[in-house]
């Protein structure tokens, strides 16, 4: 039995209380934080690939495809629920339509892309800072540089960004370098017709990058070998739309809008090898996952269908936020309804304070021009699953002797820092981020920043690199 999010308020607290033999509280722990269109200039309807990102001050930021003067935003947004919109797209030389999301830079900036605008109407990369002020990095030609980038560059270990762009018919999407400054090289061009889907790239501990095409998972070094590692054949899935995820167990893991043996979609996990395994194909508990996985601090994925879901008020219905294990155990958590949200693209991410955070392309409550709770509104910002706390690293792999950052809370009682058990040195910024730099006889394992309210502990290994 799946209870309807509008149901379990009417029931409130008690009722809750009842469902816990079927899912953890936490699971049942489901708010809407924000209306988007609730005001004038606000962001509007989310979209694929639209990743969040948690930024130095504990607040979240991304982008959305609609709204502000009509060509899209980037927004930041509290845990809290309050919505700063920190810059409008004009669709003219500072480009238009950002539909990938944000991705946190070491210096404390985030970076992302747009799909059109520019100086050639082909698509930019660009950099933000926290306050909104942005800069232009590069201007796509439409040439061996490729075109419409959908995803955003992802900071790699080497401090340079990685990305990916559509590309046009005339050209093949390519897969591009580019410094903090835009110094910018191609090191893929893709066949004509060949294009990477909208999700960003992903590091692997192995320090190659992951990415999917539109029926393909493909390795690419950072001098520009490119490998494909797997095919999808339909029936084990197709369209990997949203961004792969590289788990705890040193796996990939991801989605496909459709495929399988019921043509909903699959979960699927795969080796750094291309060994390729369906975990879970989607059928009555939703389907179409746009969206990518997130892997929790309680080990388990957590994720957005499409579609489907048991309150059929949207036409197709509304979606659903489902939990799997690494070993394909599946649970549908929460139906969306119109006045909760519906159809949700992005794929959520878990602050540091243990709470995932997501947003939809339609639904909710917005009333200004163009949303309409008659026609779907332009979306919600949510957040549910109230998880342990702990903290995030910047990056999570470097050599002795360099400063890393970390993303948390708490912070400004900080007395101890410690790699795999040795202790560092580190100095706080503020309550939601310290640096520390990597001691001598430090090795691979846990990071852990001691607090009044107890030790957190990272999400994920550090890796200490020759």
């Amino acid at each position: 039995m799946r209870i309807p999010m509008k149901k379990r308020r009417m029931w409130g607290i008690l009722t809750l209380t009842l469902l816990l033999p079927l899912a953890i509280s936490a699971h049942a722990q489901f708010s809407v934080l924000y209306n988007f269109g609730s005001h004038l200039g606000d962001p509007a309807r989310p979209n694929s690939a639209g990743i969040i990102a948690q930024g130095r001050d504990g607040n979240l930021y991304s982008t959305t495809s609609a709204g502000g003067t009509g060509y899209g935003t980037v927004f930041k947004m509290t845990p809290a629920g309050k919505l700063t919109a920190l810059y409008s797209f004009t669709g003219g030389t500072d480009g238009g339509s950002p539909l990938g999301g944000l991705t946190l830079g070491t210096d404390g900036s985030f970076y992302g892309t747009t799909v059109t605008g520019g100086t050639s109407n082909d698509g930019t990369i660009f950099k933000i800072t926290p306050s909104g002020g942005l800069t232009t990095l590069y201007n796509f030609t439409d040439g061996s540089d490729g075109a419409f980038p959908h995803a955003p560059p992802i900071e790699a270990s080497d401090g340079n960004f990685y990305g990916t762009t559509g590309g046009s018919f005339q050209q093949g999407g390519t897969v591009y370098r580019t410094t903090p400054s835009g110094t910018f090289e191609t090191l893929y061009q893709f066949a004509v017709q060949t294009f990477p889907t909208g999700a960003p790239l992903v590091q692997g501990t192995d320090g190659d990058f992951y990415g999917t095409l539109t029926g393909d998972v493909f390795k690419i070094t950072t001098a520009g070998q490119l490998k494909i590692l797997h095919s999808f054949d339909g029936t084990h899935g197709a369209d990997p739309v949203g961004p792969l995820v590289q788990a705890s167990d040193g796996n990939f893991y991801g989605t496909t809008a459709s495929g399988g043996t019921n043509n909903g979609g699959v979960v699927f996990k795969m080796t750094p090898t291309g060994a390729f395994k369906v975990l879970y194909n989607m059928n009555g508990n939703g389907s179409s996952p746009l969206a990518g996985l997130v892997q929790a601090t309680d080990g388990n994925f957590y994720g957005p269908n499409f579609y489907g879901g048991g309150d059929d008020v949207c036409s197709g219905q509304c979606g659903v936020i489902f939990e799997i294990t690494p070993a394909g155990t599946f649970s549908a958590l929460l139906d969306f309804t119109k006045t909760d949200g519906a159809y949700p693209a992005v794929t959520p991410i878990q602050h540091t304070n243990g709470v995932i955070y997501g947003d939809t392309s339609a639904g909710g409550n917005g009333k200004v021009k163009p949303c309409n709770p008659d026609t779907m509104s332009c979306g919600v910002f949510y957040s549910y699953a109230g998880l342990p706390p702990f903290v995030s690293l910047l990056p999570y792999s470097v050599k002795v002797g360099k400063t890393i950052g970390f993303l948390g809370q708490g912070f400004t009682s900080a007395s101890a820092v410690s790699f795999n058990g040795i202790t560092a040195t580190f100095h706080v910024e503020s309550d939601t981020f310290l640096t520390a730099v990597v001691p001598s006889g430090a090795t691979t394992g846990v990071a852990s920043v001691t607090t009044s309210g107890g030790t957190l502990n990272s999400n994920r290994p550090f890796r200490v690199t020759p």
